[in-house]
């Protein structure tokens, strides 16, 4: 029988859209942009849900993990979120870490950290073991790695609960699920400025292809049109020959 910690008072310490199973349990699983919290759950899985975006939605899932030393295997599955494309963040978070609030690597749009230190973010890298399953929603294979972890469970993190105060602030998305404001969320040296340019940048994009779409009509346009003036032209050769089998005899003219 393996070594079991009590978590923190009131684990899971952040709020949700997880669900939280038994807090003995070795293994957390992120679905990403997947909802399928219940499975995981019966599994034996200590807390599974999503995570949309690649700054605090990582914090959350960082923050109940460290808060619990009984986990020690983190599952990354589920579809990757457009934009943020925050299963990779996570991962690179514990393979890399941070370098000026920003997680290393990590190709989503706005991969800043605010509520993490260097000392949360390496308890999270010793605490657990991921597992990259990213566009796995396949149940029989997310529940087998689910009880593969528990029988290699290694009992509780030799260290007490971390716990952290997550400030909560608001994330814009358009369309599609891009980020294009999100100051808020910046964080590290020049965080602010980045997303700004960022911004700009998807701006510059948008008004390109407004462009691109604008000479696509034009140029089909312009195309109809003399694809119609050949047409006629054809068409009234193909009508006067039909009129006249024989042929116009052009002497025989006369102007009165």
């Amino acid at each position: 029988m393996v070594d079991k910690k009590e978590p923190a008072s009131g684990w899971p310490i952040v709020k949700g859209e997880y669900d939280a199973g038994d807090p003995k349990s070795c293994v957390v699983v992120a679905t990403m942009g997947s909802h399928f919290n219940q499975f995981p759950i019966k599994a034996g899985a200590g807390m599974a849900g999503p995570c949309k975006t690649e700054n605090l939605g990582i914090e959350k899932i960082v923050a109940n993990i460290i808060s619990n030393p009984n986990i020690r295997f983190l599952i990354i599955c589920g579809s990757e979120v457009k934009g943020h494309i925050s299963g990779d963040a996570l991962e690179c978070l514990h393979k890399h870490g941070l370098k000026d609030g920003r997680i290393v690597n990590a190709k989503g749009a706005i991969p800043f950290i605010e509520n993490l230190d260097d000392a949360a973010v390496k308890r999270f890298q010793e605490q657990v073991q991921t597992i990259y399953m990213i566009d796995v929603e396949d149940e029989a294979k997310i529940t087998a790695a689910i009880q593969d972890c528990i029988a290699k469970d290694p009992g509780a993190f030799p260290a007490d609960p971390m716990t952290l105060s997550i400030k909560e602030k608001e994330v814009e998305e358009e369309e599609g699920g891009e980020v294009v404001a999100g100051a808020a969320v910046a964080g590290g040296a020049g965080g602010g400025e980045l997303m700004m340019i960022q911004s700009r940048l998807r701006t510059i994009k948008t008004d390109i292809k407004g462009i691109g779409y604008l000479n696509k009509f034009t140029m089909g346009w312009y195309a109809g049109k003399m694809e119609g003036v050949m047409l006629g032209i054809i068409i009234s050769i193909v009508l006067l020959a039909l009129l006249f089998p024989g042929g116009i005899d052009i002497t025989a003219l006369r102007f009165k």
